[in-house]
């Protein structure tokens, strides 16, 4: 499969964040059926091996894929010492947010339904502005996400939210379990048996790749 990539750089205030603009391989001559708007997890960014994987499997149904840094490369720099972006999930709220305003004035992406996909501390700013952009965020789906992150924005979320999770990361699935407890949108737990935190066990990022897939196309 040849996926289309155009290299972007979307303004979130006062800074510019990279970003990387994955198309299926029928682009153009097919639109893509939905875009998912990536939000990475500690100390990751656009180049994510994890999260470029299930980017790939999304194009070949279709999707199309942003994947976004969050934090500009100065500010990699300093969380890798201090780690003090990291765990600022208003911050990284609002670069999703600018993120999701940029994908709805992008003429390539115009008239596609968006969801967001987030990992580890990235799924709590994935359903934080998921919460402030309602009409335009569709569905959500976490994997071995931080959905506490978000606050009290997680009981505001009503776009549909699939939350995946390692059954050997324990202390992230019992975060999990509260967190579809207390969200009011419609939702699911998938366990993926075998896994922990990353997902490196043979077949773990496959199986989140289907499940995800299956809740985009299911709600976008």
């Amino acid at each position: 499969m040849t996926t289309t990539t155009v290299a972007c750089r979307i303004p979130a205030d006062g800074v510019v964040l990279g970003a990387d603009l994955l198309f299926p391989d029928r682009y153009p001559a097919q639109s893509p059926t939905g875009v998912i708007l990536f939000a990475h997890g500690t100390g990751s960014s656009r180049f994510s091996p994890r999260n470029r994987a299930v980017a790939a499997a999304l194009n070949r149904i279709g999707l199309a894929a942003v994947l976004t840094d969050l934090l500009t490369d100065d500010e990699e720099q300093i969380d890798e010492h201090t780690a003090q972006f990291r765990f600022d999930v208003h911050l990284l709220t609002e670069r999703m947010i600018s993120v999701i305003d940029w994908a709805t004035e992008e003429p390539s992406l115009s008239g596609l339904r968006f969801g967001t996909f987030g990992a580890s501390t990235g799924a709590g700013a994935a359903l934080a502005s998921a919460a402030y952009r309602p009409s335009a965020v569709r569905a959500v789906v976490s994997r071995g996400g931080r959905p506490d992150l978000a606050g009290p924005a997680l009981e505001e979320v009503q776009a549909p939210t699939l939350f995946i999770v390692g059954s050997k990361d324990p202390i992230v699935l019992e975060l999990n379990q509260e967190a579809q407890s207390v969200i009011s949108a419609p939702s699911q737990l998938h366990i993926v048996e075998g896994a922990t935190h990353l997902f490196p066990e043979p077949g773990a990022l496959k199986e989140v790749s289907k499940q995800a897939g299956m809740w985009f196309e299911q709600y976008l």
